[in-house]
């Protein structure tokens, strides 16, 4: 298939998918619909033809999707046999409860290093992953070839914090500080504010019934 651009709230929900579609080839499962995936992931069935017509002909009318041939197609698409490295900037008790969790659930996402200024936390490990100093930061990017930092520092040092790592070679940034740091085109950063995200769920609590499906741009 033709590399083509999907949408990005497709892209956001592939990954949900593949998740899923793992726990049916564990328990045996064979075929799905897309009425019990809706049912499954409370996504619109429509919504989930879709996203697949974007990939190409995935499955059959009348019979639903193949589990073992969509989920090798989705481990090939979302490169899941490729494992990318990843350093955490800012060891405070965010980072810690990150470096903690380090993706358990994933199997092609590791964290290999933390970093911080503070010479308390300098040559310390959590649960195994090592903490540095800042100038080291080129050092373990070439070792590991790193591209994606996880930004968690205090607010008044994100924006020097970002020039650097983005200098160093970083190329994508999870930012989990409030700050709206920039960087040059080339770098992408995702914006993870959970004040902001926890008042949208409190909003949607409020106005919505529980049992009502989000529209498609929810997700």
């Amino acid at each position: 298939m033709a590399e083509q651009k999907i949408p990005k709230v497709t892209a956001k929900r592939l990954p949900l998918y593949y998740r899923y579609l793992e726990k049916l080839h564990a328990i045996g499962k064979q075929r799905i619909s897309s009425a019990d995936l809706s049912e499954a992931l409370q996504i619109d069935p429509a919504t989930i033809r879709r996203d697949f017509s974007y990939l190409g002909e995935l499955g059959k009318k009348g019979y639903g999707y193949n589990v073992t041939y969509l989920l090798q197609f989705l481990r090939d698409f979302l490169k899941q046999d490729e494992v990318t490295n990843v350093v955490l900037i800012g060891v405070g008790n965010l980072g810690t409860a990150l470096l903690r969790y380090n993706f358990y659930r994933s199997h092609n996402t590791k964290i290999v290093a933390g970093f911080d200024q503070e010479d308390s936390k300098i040559g310390s490990d959590i649960d195994g992953i090592p903490v540095y100093s800042m100038n080291r930061l080129s050092e373990v990017i070439s070792l590991h070839h790193v591209e994606v930092a996880i930004l968690t520092v205090p607010l008044n040092v994100a924006q020097p914090t970002a020039d650097f790592i983005v200098n160093a070679g970083i190329r994508g940034i999870l930012n989990f500080t409030p700050a709206r740091i920039t960087a040059p085109g080339h770098v992408r950063i995702h914006h993870i504010d959970l004040t902001t995200e926890l008042q949208t769920l409190i909003y949607f609590l409020k106005k919505f019934p529980a049992d009502e499906i989000l529209e498609e741009e929810e997700f």
